[in-house]
């Protein structure tokens, strides 16, 4: 038996080292409290995402909404609260809970509503207790004499959410005071015959009815040292917004509230207006990216409330955890298992798929336990199982990189490789080049071997040369840089260098450079790439005028049109034909007709926006597209402009010429959905404009 346990342990030795290694920084992690936040956002993922539970038919609440405090002002008169108490009293409740501060009169009607907390033997008040951060508030006296008077102080974690209720408060003045929903609570069930008693399997712990109310531990679930002064419970919340019936306070005093709505039942009183700002967050309160939704402090109470009540009668089971050595174990399996499957599987995608794998079953196998009451670690779990699986491949990693780069380290050092190589330490000192790399910089061996860039290299050159090594060096990725090199001789070259790490069984660290000389390869591209831009433009551009040819506008008109219609602006297409310029052709020479186009496409060019767009279709014949013109008084101003620089006279050499223009203006879409149609009626536009006697615009 002891041979067969150190065969294995010896056979797992590396597996256990490492999980267990894992295992203890995971837990260090943990009570340092480092994956607290991490614990509670999982916690608040899984009660999200809960089955929805019915609402509370047990509870009602008396909302006093923005829109009552407009209507009977804010404070609330004593003699309207005193109203509302003895309408809702008159409705047979078992129990009414009033969670606002009444520690102060607010006239008119304080006897009245001192004489209505003295005759409703069922009505609970509230108080707020002292601590280190508050002064607290004091109950109503009439109140607190008939011991009636339950604190409403909620504890809240780091991240500003609620996740634990108080049943009885730290002893401050020399007795136990009982919280506003516990205080209710005891006071609805004695109805049923529950009064608190001492558990059977503690008699520590608090027993109500059915449920069990085990007491809050300063490192219960994702806790680390927290404060469980007083008598805490991890809190159950029933659910979103919604879970219990509501009603406003105006519902009630006009009498719109039916005697079905608080009769038997447990009816609080608070506000949800924001304007008073009575909200707190819990686990519902926020998605995974949403902003926050706090809740109304009554309706928080309500969720505790309906925790005691569901547990104290129906057996609702509150939020279960393990003890702190039952976690520190369950973390330590998980590390194992991440490292038991890694060191199996030896390959790194494999493992990566089976680990996630593994995950996905962890947190849907802790959902269904967290659905059936317990709040088992799986931050902790996930960490650990993947801590330690990446360990192992990482090691299995290194193993097997240990070989491939022995191979390219002893392929480096062949002298026949025709390409410039060289090899540097990690104070970017040259310790092994191969011929080509001496050639191809000019100096010999012995003077380049244990020196650096800034040795020989004009100083610029050599930054940047140290900036990219040690980028490799830090971030142990390969990279590929083009640079600017003068050898020996006073020769620039540029080169496309290729770095990488390789490392030797005892681990030292080398930076592998290769070096491609791409001078002549670069000129070439430069010149093909402006040879290129040049066929481009003259594809595209009219030889004569250098304004955009028909090609380009269709391509051109398309684009607007179809930019038009996805903001559903209108666009303005202008066709423009010079008059008389077949005489001046006739009459001048070709010449002086092609001075003119040249002239006019430079004042059209003065005369639009640079949105604007400017064609040369042939002969006379131009275009100009307006896109996002507000209308047809704008495309006038334009078409007006036009003409009007046409009309000055051109000196063109020794000769005065004179011209004017005919503009047919279409719009899209008024004249033309498609851009063959909105030429067509442009140029019909145009044509229109001659008909008239020439030197004007005519639209469509």
């Amino acid at each position: 038996m002891l041979k067969t346990i150190k065969k294995w342990l010896d056979a797992e030795r590396r597996v256990l080292i490492t999980a267990s290694a894992v295992a203890s920084t995971v837990i260090l992690l943990r009570w340092l409290g480092f994956l607290q936040v991490w614990e509670w956002a999982a916690f608040d993922h899984f009660v999200r995402h809960r089955p929805a539970e019915p609402t509370d038919s047990r509870i009602a609440i008396v909302e006093i909404k923005e829109a009552d405090l407009q209507k009977y002002g804010y404070p609330i008169s004593d003699a309207v609260l005193a109203q509302l108490l003895q309408k809702l009293h008159a409705h047979q409740p078992r129990a009414i809970g009033l969670d606002i501060y009444r520690d102060l009169p607010t006239q008119p009607g304080r006897a009245e509503l001192l004489k209505t907390f003295k005759t409703i033997p069922n009505l609970i008040g509230i108080e707020l207790m002292p601590d280190e951060t508050r002064f607290g508030v004091r109950p109503p006296p009439a109140l607190d004499k008939k011991d009636r008077i339950g604190f409403n102080n909620v504890v809240i974690d780091a991240d500003s959410k609620v996740r634990r209720a108080l049943l009885y408060s730290w002893p401050g003045d020399g007795k136990t005071h009982e919280s506003f929903a516990l205080k209710l609570a005891l006071l609805y069930l004695e109805r049923e015959g529950i009064s608190p008693q001492p558990a059977k399997v503690n008699p520590k712990y608090l027993q109500l009815g059915k449920g069990v109310f085990r007491p809050f531990q300063p490192n219960d679930g994702a806790y680390v040292r927290a404060d469980s002064r007083g008598y805490q419970i991890l809190a159950n919340p029933r659910g979103p917004r919604g879970s219990f019936r509501t009603a406003s306070m105006s519902d009630v005093l006009s009498g719109k509230v039916p005697a079905d709505f608080v009769r038997s039942r447990a009816v609080l009183i608070g506000s949800t207006a924001p304007s008073l700002k009575d909200f707190q967050q819990n686990s519902y309160s926020s998605g995974l990216f949403a902003p926050p939704q706090p809740i109304p402090g009554v309706e928080l109470q309500a969720h505790f409330l309906s925790q005691i009540l569901s547990a104290a009668i129906d057996g609702r089971g509150g939020i279960k955890v393990w003890s702190e050595a039952a976690e520190w174990l369950w973390i330590l399996l998980w590390s194992w298992a991440g490292a038991r499957v890694s060191w199996n599987v030896r390959s790194i995608g494999r493992s990566a798929c089976c680990l996630l794998s593994i995950c996905l079953g962890l947190s849907a196998s802790l959902y269904l336990s967290f659905l059936v009451g317990w709040w088992l670690p799986l931050i902790p779990a996930i960490l650990s199982l993947l801590g330690s699986g990446c360990a192992v491949v990482g090691y299995l990693a290194n193993l097997q990189e240990e070989l491939k780069r022995s191979k390219e380290f002893l392929q480096s050092l062949i002298d026949t490789i025709p390409d410039p190589i060289f090899v540097k330490d990690r104070n970017h000192r040259w310790v092994v080049l191969n011929q080509a790399y001496c050639r191809f910089i000019g100096y010999p061996l012995e003077i380049l071997t244990c020196r650096t860039d800034y040795d020989l290299f004009p100083q610029a050159e050599a930054e940047i040369f140290w900036q990219q090594n040690e980028l490799v060096l830090q971030t142990h990725q390969p990279r590929e840089n083009e640079e600017y090199f003068t050898d020996a001789h006073g020769i620039t070259h540029l080169i496309a260098t290729k770095r990488s790490l390789h490392k030797d069984a005892a681990g030292n660290l080398f930076l592998v450079g290769a070096i491609r000389d791409i001078t002549d390869r670069k000129r070439r591209e430069d010149a093909l790439e402006q040879k290129n831009a040049e066929l481009s433009h003259q594809a595209y551009h009219d030889a004569l005028t250098g304004l955009p040819n028909r090609q380009m506008f269709c391509e051109c008109l398309h684009s607007s049109l179809e930019k038009a219609s996805s903001n559903q602006t209108l666009v303005a297409l202008l066709f423009l034909d010079l008059d008389g310029f077949k005489s001046i052709n006739d009459t001048l020479g070709h010449n002086t007709g092609d001075l003119l186009l040249k002239t006019v496409a430079s004042r059209l060019n003065k005369c639009l926006r640079g949105s604007d767009i400017i064609s040369r279709l042939g002969g006379d014949e131009f275009t100009v597209i307006l896109p996002a013109i507000p209308g047809r008084e704008e495309a006038a101003k334009v078409a007006e402009k036009i003409r009007e620089a046409i009309v000055q006279p051109f000196i063109l050499e020794e000769n005065t010429v004179s011209v004017t223009t005919s503009i047919g203006i279409s719009l899209y879409p008024i004249d033309a959905q498609n851009p063959e149609t909105l030429v067509k009626n442009a140029d019909a536009a145009m044509y229109r404009a001659k008909e008239l006697g020439k030197n004007q615009y005519q639209f469509f």
